[in-house]
C-alpha cells in the first residue's frame, strides 16, 4: 500500500491533531484542535474563533505545520492556512457541538474555519521514513 495511502488512513484514525501558527515574533506555536475534514493529506479544515492568535497569525502568515500520530506512526505536514469567512464553508462544515464555542450558530461572527493545504509531508509509518513535497501528496506516490 503507497504510503499516502496509509498517511491518510492513519488520520482518519485521529480525531485531534497539531496545528502551529508563526506566532508574531518568528516561532512555531501549536495547538491541539479537532479536526473536522480532511481530504487524503493534502488537505485538512478545523473551526475556531476569528478572533483567536491562531487566527490572527494566520491572517499575518499563512505558513503553517500539522502533526498527527498514532502507535508507532506519525505524520508532519507542512503548508498554509487559509481562514474561511464565508458562508458557504461556515455551514457546510459546521457541526453541532461548534454551538457550545459559538452561541450564535453557524452565523456567529466569531466562528471561522481554517482551510490548511500541504506542500510536504514527511512520514514514519511501518518503520518507512519518507518526505515529500507538492503533487505527489495528492496522489498515491509512484
Amino acid at each position: 500500500m503507497d504510503i499516502t495511502v496509509k498517511a491518510a488512513a492513519l488520520l482518519d484514525k485521529c480525531g485531534d491533531v497539531v496545528l502551529s501558527s508563526v506566532s508574531e515574533n518568528g516561532f512555531p506555536r501549536p495547538c491541539v484542535l479537532a479536526k473536522i475534514k480532511s481530504e487524503g493529506i493534502h488537505k485538512l479544515w478545523f473551526s475556531t474563533g476569528l478572533k483567536g492568535t491562531k487566527t490572527i497569525h494566520f491572517l499575518k502568515n499563512p505558513k503553517a505545520g500539522v502533526c498527527f500520530y498514532s502507535g508507532g506512526d506519525g505524520v508532519t505536514l507542512t503548508g498554509k492556512v487559509t481562514v474561511r469567512t464565508d458562508a458557504a464553508t461556515r455551514a457546510a462544515l459546521w457541526v453541532d457541538w461548534f454551538i457550545n464555542h459559538f452561541p450564535g450558530g453557524v452565523d456567529d461572527p466569531n466562528y471561522c474555519v481554517l482551510e490548511f493545504e500541504a506542500e510536504e509531508a514527511t512520514f514514519w509509518i511501518d518503520h518507512e521514513f519518507l518526505t515529500l513535497k507538492g503533487d505527489q501528496l495528492r496522489f498515491p506516490a509512484r
